[in-house]
């Protein structure tokens, strides 16, 4: 499970530090994983594994290490693109069944899915994003959700 938890940590982090040069995410993207500041646990829900966090940076760069997840979600809010633990999402198939419901999480979100159209419903604070992703073969989806206002 450490070894879950410390692979989990590093796409999160990228993200963040996007604003950063090329040299100064390297740097930070090398410095060690403090074990104790990471609580990721890979979940389950009707098959579909999940994992849900990135509070902090040591966690944060935990789950953008982690492998096997082909859907990869982020949510941010406000001018300052800060990001948000609090959000609702649930991930349909094109049909409209609900394969996946999780509440208050984030702000980062991984999930393994089989191939094919899903429509990602993400809510905070009653406002609603809606995007449709497709997943082919081994490929990995990136998808970030923001809230323009800091609500």
């Amino acid at each position: 499970m450490k070894t879950l938890r410390l692979l989990a940590v590093s796409a999160a982090v990228m993200a963040a530090l996007t604003g950063l040069s090329a040299t100064a995410r390297q740097a930070v993207s090398n410095e060690p994983i403090d074990p104790s500041a990471v609580q990721l646990e890979q979940q389950q829900q009707n098959g579909i594994a999940y994992l849900s966090g990135g509070i902090g940076l040591d966690e944060t760069r935990a789950i953008q290490q982690a492998k096997g997840y082909n859907l990869h979600m982020t949510f941010s809010t406000g001018p300052g693109n800060e990001y948000v633990p609090d959000i609702d999402v649930t991930i349909q198939n094109m049909q409209g069944h609900a394969l996946l419901r999780l509440n208050e999480v984030g702000p980062i979100v991984y999930a393994d899915l089989s191939p094919g159209k899903y429509v990602i419903v993400a809510t905070r604070n009653g406002q609603e994003q809606r995007s449709t992703v497709e997943l082919k073969g081994g490929a990995v989806r990136d998808l970030n959700l923001h809230w323009s206002d800091a609500t």
